[in-house]
């Protein structure tokens, strides 16, 4: 199995995720292709299995990253993941684009496989998240010339995941980290498919670390006192 992943991963990269086959997986294993779909059934069956390895080594890399900080520099913990999914992500471009890029056609990740995979680097930030609400180290009121508008539904689906992600947070805290989550990887995603163009920013590290202070402001994360 880990040979057909690792073999998976090398045609990923080569050809994309419609390029995926079992038979040429089979060709460079040097075995017969019926000797795969016995560990394997199908294409969308390693599509799965990419998506599960590409979620778990992203997810083990932001948790080593964040593990190496203070625990209670909860803003550097912050940058911390950030840097890691944008190192990740430049390093494994289509790995990364199987994940978060576009959807592969006719093909369905299953719920119930690749949600805790899925879900390790938003569970690491609502970690954080939660670690400075209780430290108190969040500013936790938003600018008072800034409106937002609160809706029945909203507040009601803010309470669905509050239990569902077991965070003690108030709903203007778990509403900002919301917005940091995809302003994160979509910061990430523009580098990574090109969208800014070839030439557009000489130093695009900095770019990212004015953009993870952007959205640390946002989340209300202080900086630590020296």
């Amino acid at each position: 199995m880990a040979d057909i992943v690792a073999i998976g991963r090398e045609h990923l990269a080569a050809g994309g995720a419609e390029a995926l086959s079992l038979r040429a997986v089979a060709r460079d294993l040097g075995v017969v292709s019926s000797a795969v779909y016995r560990y394997v059934a199908s294409r969308d069956e390693l599509l799965t299995l990419l998506v599960i390895d590409a979620y778990d080594e992203l997810g083990d890399a932001v948790a080593a990253a964040v593990d190496a900080v203070d625990p209670a520099d909860h803003r550097a913990r912050f940058f911390a993941l950030g840097r890691a999914v944008r190192a990740w992500a430049r390093a494994e471009p289509a790995r990364y684009g199987l994940i978060f890029g576009t959807p592969v056609p006719g093909y369905h990740a299953p719920a119930e496989r690749t949600t805790r995979p899925g879900t390790r680097v938003v569970l690491s930030l609502v970690r954080i998240l939660v670690e400075a609400h209780r430290a108190g180290a969040l500013d936790e009121a938003l600018d008072a010339a800034t409106e937002v508008r609160t809706t029945a539904g909203l507040v009601g689906d803010l309470d669905r995941i509050r239990t569902e992600i077991s965070a003690d947070l108030p709903d203007d805290v778990l509403a900002r980290g919301l917005f940091v989550w995809p302003a994160l990887f979509g910061a990430v995603s523009f580098e990574v498919f090109g969208q800014y163009g070839t030439d557009t920013f000489t130093d695009p590290e900095s770019l990212f670390d004015h953009h993870l202070a952007l959205l640390a402001r946002t989340a209300g994360f202080r900086p630590t006192s020296r």
